[in-house]
């Protein structure tokens, strides 16, 4: 197997394990964390500030989400739903970039 085939099938498992895998939250959180779409405040509000800023996410946001119901097991998932969710729309852009590339440069 070619390595891009190989890193292909390794984020599709990835992507696979955090939103069907075992976990506290549920599958449809997962899902939704994961596309950074339809959660509940103030999940919606931390679960923006993963997939946008990051490095803007304070305790403050936590405690809120947890205070909400969940417990920390599910906000963990949630998280890292959200973090490979955006990681994955970024791989696919840069997948369909180069793509594009090579295509134009066959021409």
């Amino acid at each position: 197997m070619p390595d891009e085939d190989k890193k292909q099938a390794a984020h599709r498992a990835l992507v696979d394990r955090v939103l069907t895998g075992e976990g506290k939250a549920s599958a449809e959180q997962r899902a939704r964390a994961f596309g950074n779409d339809d959660l509940s405040p103030p999940l919606d509000a931390l679960i923006a500030k993963v997939t946008n800023t990051p490095a803007q996410v304070t305790e403050a946001d936590l405690a809120a989400a947890k205070a909400s119901g969940c417990t920390e097991d599910q906000l963990f998932e949630l998280v890292v739903c959200a973090a490979v969710g955006r990681s994955a729309r970024l791989y696919d852009a840069g997948l369909a970039a180069l793509a594009e590339a090579r295509s134009d440069h066959a021409t």
